[in-house]
Formats: structure tokens, C-alpha cells, sequence
């Protein structure tokens, strides 16, 4: 492990790629690979692009990442994918999405399961965000599956989050409602050459305007104002107006004037101390998740060494026992240590 880590300091694409597989799998010892990956990480910029299948997130994305090559950057793609019933793999992981980008050893793509949370980000690809921060990737972009509302959990990854809107009918723009409209930095309409582009645009302009004081990514703007403070003229970390571009990412089209976007947002986490008050609610997001998933764990093991689940439901069926008892008498050995 202490080679593998070293290797992928060192810039060894093949170390890179057996780490996100370690952590992908979450093969033994991941944990203490990434433990050591965290110190050399926070200099990568993380976009996230979100929106509705169809959009051209994927193609948008490879225009990007070839834009950034140009300028000189290293670029990562981890593109979640949904997740295979059998095998809980990524099951369009074999295509070949970023065509514009083949061969070049400075954009290394992964495409990773969503690990049925569909549209979510798994534990999975925020580690993979920090082996490539730490390996580093100057920008590292995270494209969802865009399924809907469960977009929201791109915010616990990304510093920019774009939200990506094909022209279509006023139905299309109305479910941004349901939940991304929230979380967007940057609205994006691509395939702006079709019929309909200016009227999404208008569409999209006029929700921005309504949009609620809840700030982005899911602070209310309060919090938002306490923790990030102010910038240079009064500036806060609440008063970003989310800018609305349009593309033809098939051609290339709108691709630099998405890129200043980014860059002007980017600019502006750094003035209003907003870009620390992410890394914060990243971590204790991280930290909640990971809490989680270790208490299952615990309690799993409990369950086998009380005879499994099927004893217990096998006593609630017969009228033994309820449900709140058994979770209150499998506690209770954790509930004795805490206290302790």
C-alpha cells in the first residue's frame, strides 16, 4: 500500500487507476490509502455537471476537459453510471464517451456505479475525487447519471456545481423545481441551436429571479453569510447570481464562455471565503456517511451473533415480540459501551 500511495504521488497514471479500483471495490485497505491521500489534497478545482438525461452532459464534458488540455491543464473525469442490478457495477462503464480526449494521458477518465443511488454520489466517488486531488489533477470533473432530485448530492463533491437544461417544453424547465433549481451555479442551455432555446432561457431566467433564499447547495443564506463572512466591498458568500449560458457542445459552441463562468465562480468562492465553507459542510457530510455506514456495520455483526435477522422477524411474526423492542435489545450492548 505504502508503494501504491507513493506511485501515485509520484504521477503514475497506472498507481491511479489500481487506487480507484481499490476504492471503487473497497478492497482491503482502501481506507488507509485514502487516509494518506488527504493531506496532499485541496488544490484541485471540482466541477460537478448535473441535469436531465438527454442533456449532453457527456458531450459538454469532453469538449471541456479538450478546452482544458489546450490551456494547458491536467484534467479527471469520474462519470457515475448507473448501477447494475447483478453485479453493482456501472453498467455503460465500457462505452467510450470522451472521443475527443483518446490517448491523451493527462485526462484520465473513469466511468464509476452509482452503487444504487441512482443519480447520487456513493462514498466511493468522493474518494476517488481525492485520489485524483492528490494526484494532481487541476480540475476534476464529476459528470451525474441525472436522474432527478437525487442530483442534490453532487453539492457534497464539487466547488461548481453546472446544471445542464436541453431546450424543450415549459414541463422540461417546471420539474427543476423538484430539486436541482437549488443547487445550480451555473445554468447551462445546450443544444441551443434547436427550436425552443430562447424560450427555455427565458424560462430558466424567470425561475432564477423566484428563486428562494435558501442559498446554494443547501445552506440558508444566514449560514451562508455567518460562516463565509464577507469579501472586499461587502461582498458575501450569498450574493453569486447564477449566470445562464448557452452551448452547442456538439460543435464546441459556448464551451469558453462556460469555462469563464466557472473560473468567475471560482474567483468568487476565493473573495467571500466560500470555497472553505464547502470544504467544511464536504467533510462533516463525509464524516456523517461514513458514521453511518460503520454503525451498520456494528450492528450487523450484533445481528449474526444474536442468530441472524430471520430469528427476530421469526418472533415479531409470531406475536413474540414488536419491531421497537428487537432494534431497543440489539442497542443495547452499544448503548451500555457509549455510556461507559
Amino acid at each position: 500500500m505504502s508503494d501504491l500511495v507513493e506511485d501515485l504521488l509520484a504521477g503514475r497514471h497506472s498507481a491511479l487507476a489500481r487506487v480507484i479500483t481499490k476504492i471503487e471495490n473497497r478492497a482491503p485497505g482502501y481506507r488507509e490509502v485514502v487516509s494518506r491521500l488527504h493531506d496532499h489534497t485541496g488544490d484541485a478545482e471540482v466541477i460537478g455537471v448535473t441535469g436531465s438525461p438527454g442533456a449532453g452532459k457527456s458531450t459538454l464534458v469532453d469538449k471541456v476537459a479538450a478546452r482544458l488540455r489546450e490551456q494547458g491543464h491536467t484534467v479527471g473525469v469520474i462519470a457515475i453510471d448507473p448501477s447494475s442490478p447483478y453485479s453493482g457495477g456501472a453498467v455503460l462503464g465500457d462505452r467510450i464517451r470522451m472521443a475527443s480526449n483518446a490517448g491523451d494521458m493527462d485526462v484520465f477518465f473513469r466511468s464509476m456505479s452509482a452503487r444504487g443511488s441512482l443519480g447520487g454520489l456513493s462514498t466511493a466517488t468522493t474518494d476517488a475525487v481525492t485520489a485524483l486531488d492528490a494526484f494532481g489533477k487541476d480540475y476534476v470533473i464529476v459528470e451525474t447519471v441525472g436522474a432527478g432530485q437525487n442530483e442534490v448530492d453532487i453539492v457534497r463533491t464539487a466547488d461548481t456545481v453546472a446544471v445542464l437544461v436541453p431546450p424543450g417544453s415549459g414541463d422540461d424547465v417546471q420539474m427543476l423545481k423538484a430539486g436541482i433549481l437549488e443547487i445550480g451555479d451555473v445554468f447551462v442551455v445546450n443544444k441551443a441551436d434547436l427550436d425552443g432555446a430562447d424560450r427555455t432561457v427565458q424560462q430558466l431566467r424567470e425561475m432564477l429571479q423566484g428563486r428562494s433564499s435558501a442559498g446554494h447547495h443547501g445552506a440558508s443564506g444566514t449560514e451562508m453569510v455567518e460562516a463565509a463572512g464577507t469579501g472586499d466591498g461587502g461582498e458575501t458568500a450569498d450574493d453569486w447570481e447564477p449566470p445562464i449560458v448557452e452551448t452547442v457542445a456538439n460543435r464546441g459552441e459556448g464551451v469558453d464562455e462556460f469555462l469563464a463562468v466557472l473560473d468567475d465562480h471560482g474567483d468568487y468562492l476565493d473573495r467571500t471565503g466560500g470555497r472553505e465553507r464547502q470544504a467544511r459542510d464536504r467533510f462533516a457530510a463525509e464524516i456523517r456517511t461514513l458514521l453511518r455506514e460503520d454503525a451498520n456495520g456494528l450492528i450487523a455483526d450484533e445481528l449474526d451473533r444474536r442468530g441472524g435477522l430471520d430469528a427476530h422477524v421469526d418472533a415479531v411474526m409470531a406475536r413474540e415480540t414488536d419491531p421497537y423492542t428487537v432494534v431497543d435489545e440489539v442497542l443495547e450492548p452499544l448503548r451500555e459501551c457509549l455510556d461507559r
